[in-house]
């Protein structure tokens, strides 16, 4: 469990509490100095680091050509540098690996968000919150790189499965809500689920 002050001091101040709390909880880990490296699709053993020194060192040394993800959020190591020598020790930092992971996830959140529609039906929030937590996980939506994409912007209507509190509404939130479910351009939807036979449509 995240601890309440660091949300508040450290994560991306545009994300509920409750949506770090459920991010964090999704894709992370308790431990500030975990880190997860895959290759090929496979784990790789990899020795438990003791101070954020080590665990650099670590993922300094597996970065080449394997996806190294790093402490509470289990960010990507890497992205947007052009050197392994670039890595601080300060990305196992709680409060900066908070504040780093929140940041693009919020990106990632737009990014889906955008995707539906920027919808205002707060019944939509957990679908959009899902297709981001398995965009943060695989790195990509809609065949898009989601770390090195350009943030779309955008407010995303927050609303957990938990009870959220209703500040902060989007300007639009009183805007009648759409009824239908399918995109507007089926075609963009990819390799996504058609939705266009529900209710009967053709």
């Amino acid at each position: 469990m995240l601890d309440a002050a660091l949300i508040k001091e450290c994560a991306d101040p545009s994300l509920k509490p409750a949506i770090v709390e459920q991010f964090v909880e999704a894709v992370g880990s308790e431990d500030p100095l975990a880190i997860t490296v895959k290759s090929g699709g496979r784990l790789i053993l990899i020795p438990k680091p003791k101070t954020p020194e080590e665990a650099i060192e670590i993922v300094r040394e597996n970065i080449g050509g394997s996806i190294v993800r790093v402490s509470l959020t289990q960010i990507p190591a890497g992205i947007g540098l052009k050197d392994a020598s670039e890595l601080k020790a300060d990305l196992v930092d709680p409060c900066t690996n908070l504040r780093i992971g929140t940041a693009m996830f919020a990106k990632i959140l737009h990014i889906v968000g955008k995707w539906y529609g920027n919808p205002t039906d707060k019944e939509v929030f957990p679908k959009i919150f899902d297709d981001a937590i398995h965009a943060w996980q695989t790195g990509e939506f809609d065949g898009e790189s989601v770390f090195q994409a350009e943030d779309p912007g955008g407010a995303v209507l927050q609303k957990s499965v938990a009870a959220v509190d209703e500040d902060e509404e989007p300007p639009a939130a009183d805007a009648t809500p759409q009824e239908k479910e399918e995109p507007s351009k089926p075609d963009d939807a990819g390799i996504r689920i058609d939705l266009t036979r529900i209710g009967g449509q053709k």
